[in-house]
């Protein structure tokens, strides 16, 4: 069963007051890389974040987004009135004698470097991580999925098109063999009539080197039984449980080289067309495994 390299998941929960938004997605790349953005008070799960994604994904380039939202007493930002009241104890000195009052904006203080910290949320992390870690695996569990489907589909067309070099394998199978007869028939033909002309005089055991000579020249079975074998390791290799992808990349690879021998040795129109078909159903296998993980 193939495996598509694109695909997304989501998964989300709330727990102790904290509510957590995971995404992930994937998409084509030649190797497996990962980009994480998370809250900063989980930054320190980063490398055993990426070791799930890679233990799960293998392959592609992911990126996964968790956002959390802290909700209730244990949002708020906690004051630090030591800073606070050092501020009011240098803003007072600008006071002069005798004078008005300074008045002091509160929200303005608010906002002063170090009067207002972010909410210890330590212990929220101890007590959500297991269930953070469940959305993760909830996330990739959907994003395979599509990648399951995705994968079908793209393995329904490579079959198809193995199907279709299956074909002109066939046909050229059956018309090679005439190739090396036919050019016989033609050359004998054609020394046939010089010879009546009186041009040149030729034996026939000359004429059977030369075609001899042809038919070697053009001798492709050795090409298209390694082709057909390339073919067949393709199909058992869409059949496998493990990734792929890089082999199919290889095998489609080598499926061309043999499909460009054949059609620079034939030496016949029909085959020249056949390994034209054949040759454009590989380009389209080589397309689609790109997309294989």
């Amino acid at each position: 069963m193939l495996l598509s390299m694109t695909g997304f998941g989501a998964a989300q929960g709330k727990y102790d007051g904290v509510e957590y938004f995971v995404e992930a997605h994937s998409v084509n790349s030649r190797y497996f890389k990962a980009s994480m953005k998370l809250p900063e008070v989980w930054s320190s799960a980063e490398a055993e974040i990426e070791k799930t994604l890679r233990d799960r994904l293998h392959r592609g380039s992911v990126m996964l987004s968790v956002r959390m939202k802290v909700s209730g007493g244990q949002a708020a930002y906690l004051v630090n009135t030591a800073a606070a009241t050092k501020y009011i104890e240098q803003i007072r000195a600008f006071e002069t004698h005798g004078g008005p009052a300074l008045q002091i904006d509160l929200a303005a203080m608010l906002q002063l470097p170090g009067v207002c910290t972010a909410p210890p949320l330590d212990d929220l992390r101890q007590k959500t991580r297991d269930e953070l870690v469940n959305l993760v695996e909830e996330a990739l569990a959907g994003l395979i999925d599509m990648r399951k489907r995705e994968g079908r589909a793209i393995e329904d067309d490579l079959l198809a098109q193995c199907d279709q070099i299956d074909s002109n394998l066939s046909a050229v199978t059956e018309w090679a063999p005439e190739v090396a007869k036919d050019y016989h028939r033609r050359l004998s033909a054609r020394v046939t009539e010089l010879m009546q002309e009186g041009k040149f005089n030729i034996d026939q055991e000359q004429l059977a080197r030369e075609v001899a000579i042809f038919a070697d020249r053009c001798d492709i079975n050795e090409e298209l039984s390694r082709l057909a074998g390339h073919v067949r390791q393709f199909r058992q290799a869409c059949g496998q449980r493990e990734p792929m992808g890089r082999k199919l990349e290889f095998v489609a690879q080598e499926m061309l080289r043999e499909a460009n021998t054949i059609g620079s040795k034939a030496n016949d129109a029909d085959i020249t067309r056949a390994v034209v078909d054949m040759k454009t159903a590989i380009d389209r296998i080589k397309e689609q495994v790109q997309n294989i993980v």
